[in-house]
């Protein structure tokens, strides 16, 4: 409690103590100053889509996105096939991922990347994470003048996706944003309800001499399912045959009705760095920083159930099901860095987590006398560092971390090389070793349901990957990864007590991915294609993936009514081969290994008209319009299908101010 009191009442402190500091301030130059000279024309404003802005002198580029390792972008208000493709529930392309039938629940991994930086375990019910917020998720913001981007899109059956999004810097120094994503969808299925919310806060401040840099966030997520347990066996077939009944999807009859679970947290960042040097002409470059991260999150998952299902989970040893498990994380990183022209770029971290995982009750199984702890608490220290040198095309970059000191033991060292000749062409080589503990949950779980209760002393999961990219303007990326994993920790049915529990494989993995995105043009059309090939050498059948992904788009684009609008239509075509595609396991939010039956196999076909008017883009999509006339085979997991036909309407829409 001390140290989340300590967090938050330091995280509001300095932004309160930036906030001060830069009222009464008035631009000085740069890129607010009026006088400036380098600004649009009338039709270069429209051009790029900001011919509103009451600012004249600002330019699209002025207004920046900073990610949380300081790479900049500006906003972008064009309309392309890969605003498209993120034009979903997570706002990211998720090729590679199968949704199911409802927006708002998970999704099925149909591949994975072992490059990993993580020295902790991570939460577990994993499968509720899609939409979780992480650190690396949270973007910063500079704007000249104050932008707001509102998102819409229809759900299924009644409800709707909203995210809402405001920005303004009160001085060149100091921004802050504010924004809340929620959902609410009934689903077409029975007791399948989603409902969610995501609230962000960010604020960053730079003094005028450029010295001290503040950034910092919050924010506080639920994430609410309702639970179903996937459809009764009897009833797979009602869905196969496609049945005119039941194309009514709410009269097939599912596992159970009496279920949710809801994934909680809220987190404190705060990241802030001051230049003791920082000395940099045309010719020299020498900079001397002391950087300092904090950050706290409290998290939980609850899985709530009126009446046990012994039919699927086993028996309980109380008449309601409510498991809830909670982390509390606390963070400090404190770092040197140093630069000169001819060294580089170089980083010293020493790294501190204080971590309490667990339940509020101790486990006592006592047919076989045996006692589960319940919390995973204490403290890690580690060191890490960093490297990056550039010269000329050529760029190396390097960074690695080890636990000195706690109850787990991890390390991991990445490094990659890039070269690019020129605009066109760019290549990059990346090796990446790690060795982490499980997850906490696959290390201890409680639950009411008896044969759901386990302590594991695992050994660390070992990977290394060596990885390649290849990319010639937008004809050709080809990505090489290949990996092999040792003491791979998974989740599986137990042939003893038929129910899931976490097991570690003492074979070797071996994973390779091909990947390749691509797009021809022809006039207004254009054929954008992106395909993934893999292949797993696993002897013990403990990880599978489908050995070819594809997802290939013809589209047309052209300006309409006199340049009044630009339009984009085509139609996608989505389709992964048969494998033993994994279960998921609502009591744990976590998907499962099953080699019984191969799932996948099926096209999916996705018809869109998209337009953009100004700074508003407008999506119109019949979704799976394919679904009845190729059959009703598709499933996002076993007794689990995908979504039927359907028309959703969206839209986009930037103010700038």
């Amino acid at each position: 409690m001390f140290k989340k009191s300590v967090s938050i009442s330091m995280l509001l402190c300095l932004i309160g103590v930036g906030h001060a500091q830069v009222q009464g301030l008035r631009p000085q130059g740069g890129r607010n100053n009026p006088a400036r000279q380098d600004t649009l024309s009338a039709a270069q404003r429209a051009s790029t889509g900001i011919k509103d802005i009451k600012n004249v002198n600002a330019k699209i580029e002025d207004y920046l996105i900073v990610s949380y390792l300081n790479d900049t972008t500006h906003v972008d208000t064009t309309l392309t096939i890969q605003k498209e493709y993120k034009f979903n529930y997570l706002r990211k392309d998720n090729f590679g991922l199968m949704p199911f039938s409802n927006l708002g629940q998970t999704y099925n991994t149909l591949t994975k990347d072992f490059q990993s930086t993580h020295l902790m375990p991570l939460f577990g019910a994993r499968a509720r994470h899609f939409n979780y917020m992480e650190i690396q998720d949270i973007n910063y913001y500079r704007v000249p003048t104050p932008l707001t981007e509102l998102f819409f899109k229809t759900a299924f059956e009644q409800g709707q996706l909203a995210d809402s999004f405001f920005t303004v810097n009160s001085s060149p120094q100091f921004n802050f944003s504010i924004a809340y994503k929620g959902l609410r969808s009934l689903g077409n299925y029975q007791h399948l309800l989603t409902s969610t919310g995501n609230f962000r806060f960010t604020t960053n401040y730079t003094t005028k001499n450029n010295q001290y840099h503040m950034r910092g966030h919050i924010v506080m997520q639920d994430l609410l399912n309702q639970e179903n347990g996937g459809l009764r066996d009897d009833m797979v077939e009602n869905f196969e045959s496609g049945i005119e009944e039941f194309l009514d999807r709410s009269l097939l009859e599912v596992n159970f009705e009496n279920a949710e679970s809801i994934l909680k947290g809220k987190r404190f960042h705060l990241d802030h760095v001051y230049h003791i040097i920082q000395k940099k002409d045309s010719l020299s470059k020498n900079k001397l920083s002391i950087g300092h991260v904090m950050s706290f999150e409290d998290k939980f998952y609850e899985y709530t159930q009126s009446a046990p299902a012994t039919s699927i989970f086993g028996e309980a040893s109380e008449n309601s099901i409510k498991d809830k498990v909670t982390l509390e994380h606390f963070y400090n990183k404190v770092s040197v860095n140093y630069s000169n022209n001819i060294l580089g770029d170089v980083e010293f971290n020493l790294n501190h987590n204080n971590y309490n995982y667990g339940y509020n009750s101790l486990f006592r199984d006592l047919p076989n006398g045996i006692d589960i702890t319940n919390r995973l608490k204490g403290d890690i220290v580690s060191a890490g560092g960093k490297y990056r040198k550039a010269f000329r095309g050529f760029e190396l970059q390097g960074e690695l971390g080890l636990n000195v000191s706690g109850d787990f033991d991890g390390n991991f060292l990445k490094a990659h090389a890039t070269f690019k000749l020129n605009e066109d062409v760019f290549a990059k080589a990346t090796i990446n070793h790690s060795s982490k503990a499980p997850n906490y949950n696959m290390l201890l779980y409680q639950s009411q349901y008896t044969n759901y209760n386990w302590q594991n002393p695992f050994n660390n999961i070992e990977s290394q990957q060596l990885a390649f990219q290849m990319k010639y303007r937008d004809l050709a990326d080809i990505t090489i990864d290949y990996s092999t994993i040792n003491d791979y920790v998974y989740l599986a049915e137990d042939p003893v007590s038929s129910t899931v529990r976490p097991f570690q494989s003492d074979a070797s993995i071996t994973y390779l991915r091909v990947k390749l995105v691509n797009e021809l043009k022809y006039g207004k059309f254009a054929l954008n294609n992106t395909v993934m090939y893999q292949n797993v050498q696993n002897d013990n059948n403990v990880f599978n993936v489908p050995e070819l992904i594809t997802r290939n788009t013809l589209y047309f684009s052209s300006h309409v009514f006199k340049k009044a609008m630009f339009l984009q239509t085509g139609v996608i075509f989505n389709y992964f081969t048969e494998y033993y595609m994994n279960d998921y396991s609502p009591l744990l939010a976590e998907f499962y290994v099953q080699n019984e039956k191969e799932y996948g196999g099926f096209p999916r076909l996705d018809f869109f008209v998209n337009a953009k008017i100004r700074q508003t883009r407008i999506y119109l999509k019949a979704e799976h319009f394919n679904a009845p006339f190729t059959g009703y085979t598709y499933f996002a997991a076993p007794n689990t299908p995908y979504r039927d036909f359907v028309v959703r309407f969206g839209v986009v829409w930037n103010f700038f101010l």
